[in-house]
């Protein structure tokens, strides 16, 4: 079984990915927001790890992750995020991937944050995954103590 680890598996040419995006064999990755600024060396690890191509937003079956790349201008991150949850199995995993801090469509990570809150989720982590790219992970928020 294949996992997208920094370290783990054979090197990406290119590509400093950080700490794992917790992708693995056989899972359904569906891809938002493709365009010709990604990371492809990005892509292509993670099709290696997962095992197959990644699906694109006009996939309506049941998908593990959602990858979105997302820069500023790119319309109303928290739509999108709503969209690809209603395809997401439960405890499937949602990245939204930046351009970094200085980099062209750069958006701040409050803003991130603002529509994961909206969309029912939050940030957990943000982790560098390429030259120019950074991903921030959104998980389900837990549930309250009463």
């Amino acid at each position: 079984m294949s996992t997208l680890t920094p370290g783990g598996g054979t090197p990406v040419a290119g590509t400093q990915m950080g700490p794992s995006l917790g992708l693995r064999d056989g899972q359904v990755v569906q891809e938002i927001g493709y365009d010709d600024d990604v990371d492809f060396d990005l892509r292509d690890a993670i099709e290696e790890a997962i095992g197959d191509e990644l699906v694109d937003e006009d996939w309506n079956d049941v998908t593990d992750a959602a990858l979105i790349w997302w820069r500023e201008g790119d319309g109303d991150l928290t739509d999108t995020i709503v969209d690809a949850l209603a395809v997401l199995e439960d405890g499937g995993v949602v990245w939204v991937l930046t351009p970094k801090s200085g980099r062209r469509g750069y958006i701040e990570a409050s803003e991130v944050a603002e529509a994961a809150s909206i969309a029912g989720l939050h940030t957990a982590n943000c982790v560098s995954v390429g030259k120019d790219w950074a991903g921030t992970r959104l998980t389900a928020r837990g549930r309250s103590k009463k």
